[in-house]
């Protein structure tokens, strides 16, 4: 389904950690949105809706929706200290084409 690299799993235990979800999870969703039609959408929640598909990678659950599952099966999450790009970034094999900004995605 989706996985974590090492980089994104210590930076989102560290996060579960700060807010006090010992039993949360990163929800990823794809939301229609920017340059290319779709986009990514996380947070991180105390539980999972009732139709997730729940995984575990590197420790951390990871929930998502069964719509947005058909888009990022076999992505990786990944996570950067960059200056510019810092932050979260998806890899995602079902991508067919991405906006010049990196930020959507369209299959």
């Amino acid at each position: 389904m989706v996985k974590l690299s090492d980089a994104a799993a210590n930076h989102l235990l560290e996060l579960l950690k700060k807010k006090e979800y010992p039993e949360g999870a990163l929800k990823v969703s794809v939301v229609g949105g920017g340059c290319s039609g779709l986009q990514y959408q996380m947070e991180l929640v105390q539980g999972a809706g009732p139709k997730d598909i729940i995984v575990e990678s590197r420790g951390v659950k990871i929930s998502v929706d069964p719509k947005s599952a058909v888009f990022i099966s076999g992505s990786e999450v990944d996570f950067s200290t960059d200056l510019l790009k810092g932050g979260f970034r998806v890899t995602n094999p079902n991508a067919r084409a991405t906006c010049s900004c990196g930020d959507s995605f369209s299959t």
